[in-house]
C-alpha cells in the first residue's frame, strides 16, 4: 500500500474541511444537486470521450496508484546477474530451467527467445515492441484521469450556471439571493477539488509508476542482451547499474562492499 498517496488525500480534506470551518459550517458545503452535476456528468462525458471498455481498465489500473508493491530495480539487476553467471557456467540453455523460477512474464517471454537461439537484433525488436505497447496502455489509463480532471472543473461550472439561473428566477425575494448563490457556487467547489486532490494527481501517480516499470523493463532487456551476446557478468552489472539514479547506484555499491566484507 502506497501511503503517501493516501496520507495526501486524508491531509488535503483535513486541511480544507478545517479552513472551511474556522470561519464557517460545513453544512453550506453540501449540495447534493451540485454533486450529481459533477460526478455525474464528469463520467459521462468521459464515457464520450473514450470506449467503455477503456474506461474500466483505467479503474482496474487505479489501484497502482495505491499499490507500493514494485520490484525495485536492484533487484532485477540481481536476477539478471544470476541469470548471466547460469548461462556462462553451463550455456544458454540451462537458462530455460532458470526461467521457470521467473515471476516476471516478460524478462520469462526474453529468456525464453535467447534460449531458443533467436537473432539478437530480433530479440531486441521483440521486446521493445512489446515494451511500447505497454508504455501506450499507461499513457491511455493517465490520459483518462487527466481528461476526468480537465472535464470536472467545467462541469462545477455548468452546475454554477444552473444555479445562477435558478436565483435569477426568485430574484423578487431578495432574501433568496445570499442563500441561492452559496449553492450555485458549491458545484464549482467540487470540481475544482475532484480535479486537483483526486484525479489529477492519481494522473501523475500513474505517470510515475509506468515510467518505474518501463526502466524495469528496459534494464531486463539491455541485460538479456548481454547475456546472449556472452558477456562477463561482471561487466553486465556495470552496465545495469547505468540505468540506476546515483543514490541508488550507491546505495547498490555499499551492499556489496558490505557483502564482500
Amino acid at each position: 500500500m502506497d501511503i503517501a498517496t493516501i496520507v495526501g488525500i486524508l491531509i488535503g480534506l483535513v486541511f480544507i474541511v478545517g479552513g472551511i470551518l474556522v470561519n464557517g459550517e460545513i453544512n453550506a458545503f453540501l449540495d447534493l444537486a451540485g454533486a450529481l452535476i459533477v460526478l455525474g456528468g464528469t463520467i459521462s462525458a468521459t464515457f464520450v470521450a473514450y470506449p467503455i471498455a477503456k474506461v474500466f481498465e483505467a479503474m482496474k489500473i487505479v489501484s497502482k496508484a495505491f499499490s507500493n508493491q514494485n520490484i525495485q530495480p536492484q533487484e532485477i539487476i540481481n536476477k539478471i546477474i544470476n541469470l548471466a553467471n547460469t548461462a556462462r557456467k553451463e550455456g544458454l540453455l540451462a537458462l530455460e530451467e532458470a526461467a521457470e523460477e521467473v515471476d516476471d512474464k516478460f524478462l520469462m517471454k526474453g529468456i525464453m527467445l535467447i534460449v531458443d537461439g533467436t537473432d539478437p537484433e530480433l530479440v531486441r525488436n521483440l521486446l521493445e515492441t512489446e515494451l511500447n505497447f505497454i508504455e501506450e496502455r499507461h499513457k491511455s489509463g493517465q490520459g483518462i484521469f487527466e481528461t476526468m480532471g480537465t472535464l470536472s472543473p467545467a462541469f462545477g461550472m455548468i452546475g454554477t450556471l444552473i444555479g445562477l439561473i435558478n436565483m435569477l428566477r426568485t430574484l423578487d425575494d431578495p432574501s433568496s439571493i445570499g442563500p441561492s448563490m452559496s449553492v450555485a457556487l458549491v458545484t464549482t467547489f467540487y470540481g475544482s477539488l475532484l480535479a486537483n486532490l483526486l484525479f489529477i494527481p492519481i494522473a501523475s501517480k500513474l505517470k510515475l509508476r509506468s515510467k518505474e516499470e518501463i526502466l524495469r523493463k528496459e534494464i531486463m532487456v539491455e541485460g538479456l542482451l548481454s547475456i546472449q551476446a556472452g558477456e562477463n557478468p561482471r561487466i553486465i552489472e556495470e552496465k545495469l547499474k547505468a540505468f540506476l539514479p546515483p543514490k541508488l547506484r550507491e546505495a547498490a555499491e555499499e551492499t556489496e562492499e558490505g557483502v564482500e566484507a
